[in-house]
């Protein structure tokens, strides 16, 4: 049997073999579910799910529908207990990668593409953004700088202003710029910025 910890450092070994220049982003808080990875592509943001062989579909309803809304596109990791099912329980266009357990450690087969995700909610992807980084998106368009304006707000400029296939390929390139390690002095510097005070806090990813 196949644990969650036992996936993870493997499936991320896979992944960078099939697609490259990726970037990873785990435990992501999208809506009322928590993105086990997020993989950033040169121009698309896709979700994985991992069921492994200890997990059940109760929440995976919900979990689909969260993941639609943010992802570009979707896959299912499942283990080999789930691997003749879980089709069922997941929409066409999510993709499907399957896992089982072998001598030399987890072997993955991807036994469905993923396809495009018709339920994409531009404005909540964009919203994975932090604000400095939607900053830069706004100087890169050449877009007023809206300091005084709420995130919603400037989401929806952006939104407005920038080409939904350009904005697309600057999403991915901040979340691959994402310094991590300089995340309080980021947005310490982006609130100084705007003249407000700094209240020292814990930044969840």
């Amino acid at each position: 049997m196949l644990y969650d910890k036992d996936i993870r450092e493997p499936l991320f070994d896979f992944l960078e073999e099939r697609f490259g220049k990726i970037r990873i982003i785990e435990e992501k808080r999208m809506g009322r579910s928590r993105a086990d990875i997020l993989m950033v592509l040169e121009g698309a943001v896709m979700g994985l799910e991992i069921k492994s062989d200890a997990d059940t579909y109760v929440r995976l309803s919900r979990q689909v529908r969260d993941y639609d809304r943010y992802c570009d596109g979707n896959y299912v990791v499942a283990g080999s207990t789930h691997g003749l099912h879980i089709g069922e329980h997941v929409p066409e266009w999510w993709g499907i990668i399957t896992v089982e357990a072998a001598a030399e450690g987890p072997d993955f087969y991807v036994l469905r593409e993923a396809g495009r995700n018709p339920n994409l909610d531009l404005k909540r992807k964009l919203g994975l953004l932090w604000r400095p980084e939607l900053v830069h998106i706004q100087e890169l368009n050449k877009l007023p700088g809206y300091k005084e304006k709420s995130k919603k707000f400037v989401v929806e400029k952006i939104l407005e202003k920038v080409p939904a296939d350009l904005l697309a390929v600057q999403i991915s390139e901040e979340l691959f710029e994402r310094d991590y390690t300089a995340i309080e002095e980021t947005i310490r510097a982006y609130r100084e910025g705007k003249g407000k005070k700094v209240r020292k806090k814990r930044v969840k990813t």
